[in-house]
């Protein structure tokens, strides 16, 4: 099988223009077939104050009213997306700007409105990606670049967590290569304590993460996480990595970089 890597970034990219240089040069080195995913860091929320639109969040999720859903299309998909693309192609790596509806590549469900209307939300279901199409444009050279946008089949635009988004690619194509998700973000990886950068966790396995969250080293929001990564391994995922996309260059010399989630 060959290898690819699929991997998210955060806002800490996204948001500093010499962050997110260094970080698709490093990108572009990796060897094998790669898949990028991101979200829209503060752009579509600065924009939208910039166009009096207030930006509605409850326990910090995005609702994505009518007006939300036109602001995050043209920042995810329009600016954020588009300007990746460009610097991937300076630097000599054949990307190409995607959104779920392109190709009809990741099809997703409108949530449904229980306690919160989270508005045009969209949740993925187990059949959502399409991976032969997707695995037609990484043997054809390309590197696919997704915002964080879905459709429903029924020509409407869905928001869609970009982290899910990556796991989803990930356990759908790793019947066809050998796949790594990383996830990229402001720390070094998983720490024992979190305001120590040098307390990283090198590897965590099913039975080592149990014992993690018993000590509580782990809690809060890393858990779901950490949950997600491990399903995503019992899907046929190699190895889940989480670290900073400033060290994401130590793949290339294969050095050990953030923490390593596996079986």
């Amino acid at each position: 099988m060959q290898a690819l890597h699929v991997i998210k970034i955060g806002g800490n990219v996204i948001d500093n223009s010499e962050n997110l240089h260094r970080f698709l040069k490093d990108f572009t080195a990796l060897d094998g077939h790669k898949i990028l995913i991101h979200g829209g860091g503060k752009v579509a929320t600065q924009i939208s104050e910039s166009m009096g639109i207030e930006a509605k969040m409850i326990d910090g999720r995005r609702i994505t009213d009518i007006d939300t859903l036109r602001i995050v299309t043209m920042v995810y998909g329009g600016l954020i997306n588009k300007n990746i693309v460009a610097q991937l192609q300076r630097y000599g790596n054949n990307a190409i700007g995607l959104t779920g509806a392109d190709g009809n590549l990741i099809h997703a469900q409108k949530r449904p409105v229980k306690t919160i209307d989270y508005g045009f939300v969209g949740d993925l279901k187990e059949e959502s990606v399409n991976a032969e199409n997707i695995a037609k444009l990484l043997d054809g050279g390309f590197t696919p670049v997704f915002c964080a946008l879905t459709h429903d089949g029924e020509g409407q635009l869905l928001n869609t967590n970009a982290d899910t988004i990556a796991s989803a690619l990930a356990v759908a194509l790793s019947d066809k290569y050998e796949t790594t998700l990383i996830y990229c973000f402001e720390k070094k990886g998983v720490l024992h304590d979190v305001n120590d950068d040098e307390s990283l966790i090198r590897e965590i396995n099913p039975e080592r993460y149990h014992k993690l969250k018993q000590e509580q080293v782990i809690h809060s929001g890393m858990i779901p996480k950490l949950d997600n990564a491990f399903a995503a391994i019992s899907c046929g995922v190699k190895a889940v990595v989480i670290g900073h996309s400033d060290d994401l260059g130590q793949l290339k010399g294969k050095h050990a970089f953030g923490t390593r989630l596996s079986e």
